[in-house]
């Protein structure tokens, strides 16, 4: 049975995401949040200790999220246009992003295009208009996060410049010689992801996002794990089978169908942040092993 509603695949098709709540219970949330401070050597209760801003930790837990969080793993397929076009299996793990107090000394920016860090996820491969790679975005939140806590901005009119300028270019861009933030001066919506432990935002994967400043004084914990497909988007299904994400793009370019071909191999590239998350993971598992 779909779980996702006409009116939140609505939703998707016009701002590039919907949000699940309470798709999983706080138990595991409590537990991996709790290791990851054990496994960062600070005090969750003595902010003094937080030596870093920002943190993003190698995945040491990972759960099936078919099994974990069935409702959002529902309505992943829906968006996708069904089980049988992911990439499976689907994990989430405690690989968090924990925005600890980043610029917590300045008042806090309201999303708009002059925030700082706009981007397109998919730091792995080269980016085409039809990429499999990263067939959907998702925020898991692990802990409350609040108004002006350290949410993530979303630019929800964000899919249609992605779009465009991807489809300018069938050749494909390499991540590093990219930089799709450059567009959010084409944004005028914008908007911050606050939510309960529990909740999943499925995100259009040309969803532009930032970071924001956290003055609050609480550390927020999300992860944001791709989803993959198993092959390319198409958009010229003969029978008009487009998935949410495929159709928000043909929405986007104001299309009913389209004939795309890349014009050069896809790659898959190895980011730098592996080695370093690698050393990373060895060092904490070291520290466990010691308390």
């Amino acid at each position: 049975m779909d779980r996702l509603t006409p009116a939140q695949v609505e939703h998707f098709l016009d701002k590039g995401y919907v949000r699940m709540p309470h798709c999983f219970d706080r138990r595991v949330a409590d537990e991996w949040r709790q290791l990851a401070f054990e496994r960062l050597g600070y005090d969750e209760q003595d902010p003094q200790t937080w030596t870093e801003a920002r943190v993003h930790l190698p995945g040491m837990n990972r759960v099936e999220v078919k099994e974990f969080a069935p409702a959002a793993y529902s309505a992943i397929c829906d968006l996708m246009g069904g089980e049988e076009r992911i990439a499976l299996p689907v994990n989430w793990s405690d690989g968090f992003i924990v925005n600890f107090n980043v610029r917590a000394d300045e008042p806090w920016q309201a999303p708009s295009a002059a925030a700082s860090g706009w981007h397109k996820d998919g730091d792995w491969f080269r980016h085409f208009l039809d990429s499999p790679e990263q067939g959907l975005l998702t925020i898991v939140i692990w802990s409350d996060i609040g108004p002006q806590s350290g949410g993530t901005f979303v630019a929800p009119d964000s899919i249609a410049p992605v779009a465009r300028f991807l489809r300018k270019r069938p050749v494909g861009y390499h991540p590093a010689e990219v930089r799709f933030g450059d567009l959010i001066g084409e944004c005028t919506e914008f908007e911050e992801v606050t939510g309960q432990v529990g909740d999943v935002f499925l995100l259009h994967p040309y969803m532009l996002h930032a970071a924001s400043n956290n003055p609050s004084g609480r550390p927020r914990f999300i992860t944001n794990p791709p989803v993959s497909l198993r092959e390319p988007m198409c958009f010229c299904r003969a029978n008009g089978d487009y998935s949410p994400v495929e159709g928000a793009v043909l929405r986007a370019l104001g299309v009913e169908s389209l004939e795309f071909q890349i014009s050069t191999d896809r790659e898959r590239v190895v980011p730098e942040r592996v080695a370093r998350q690698e050393k990373m993971l060895a060092e904490q598992n070291v520290r466990l092993s010691q308390s």
